[in-house]
Parts: C-alpha cells; structure tokens; sequence
C-alpha cells in the first residue's frame, strides 16, 4: 500500500522515482519554429502612425520624406522604431535633451524607421458583385 494520501499522476512523483523526464537539452522540433513566427515570410513593410500607409521600400526615407497620403513627417520620433512613451525622453536611445513634439521632423542620429511585417498582403479593392460570385462559386451544385 502506497503511504501517500493521493495516488494519482503527478502528485510529488518526485519522491516516487518514477514518471521522471530525461535530463538535458531538448531535442529540437522537426517541423520548425511554432507561435507567432512561423509565418515569416511577409513582407517587410513601414507603416505611417498618423494614418496607416504602408511603404514598402524603407530605403526611400530620408530626413525630408514625408508619407503620400497624409502628409506627416516621417522622420519624426513617432515614426522610429526607437520610440516607446515609457523611456526617458520616449527614447530607447542615450538621447541628450528632450524632443518637445515628436510628430515633426527632426534630425536624430539614431533614427530607425520603425518595421513591420504586412500581414495582411495587398488590398484590392471588392465589389459586392465580387463577393456574390464569389459565394455563389462556394455553394454551387455539381451537376
């Protein structure tokens, strides 16, 4: 008779010598990274804070770019990948002085157009008699 008070699987197995995992590293995963990166393949995309454009070639931003479809400054702090309201200055970086607003342009050293992965891929534009036929080609018979 066991003298322990509970029995089942799990309960200080330890003690019992069985049920024990194999010291060392884990052998890796056949099948590659799992969670959020496993669709990495998208593309690399910068996308304006004020109004949500998206520019694909970040090579094209310079000190005097400003975005195509609003206009705000894309050299700015709010635009940098360096940005974060929590940091001394809103700056990752070893800043010196304060930049008062930080939706205009400026002329920081260490600016970093602030990257994202385009998850959802190029929006064509959709008709409703698109998304009829669409439906339609879902639910029709085979004959």
């Amino acid at each position: 008779m066991n003298d322990r008070k509970y029995g089942h699987k799990g309960y200080m197995e330890s003690d019992r010598g069985e049920g024990r995992r194999p010291s060392g590293p884990r052998p890796p995963r056949p099948e590659g990274p799992r969670g959020r990166g496993a669709d990495q393949d998208k593309a690399v995309v910068f996308v304006c804070r004020a109004c949500g454009e998206k520019l694909r070639n970040l090579e094209d931003i310079r000190a005097d770019s400003t975005c195509a479809r609003c206009g705000s400054d894309l050299h700015a702090c709010r635009q940098c990948a360096c940005f974060d309201t929590s940091a001394r200055f809103e700056c990752t970086r070893p800043i010196q002085q304060r930049i008062p607003d930080k939706n205009t342009r400026n002329a920081c050293s260490f600016y970093q157009p602030a990257k994202s992965f385009d998850l959802a891929g190029s929006k064509s534009v959709n008709t409703p008699e698109d998304a009829r036929a669409a439906f339609d080609r879902l639910f029709e018979r085979k004959k």
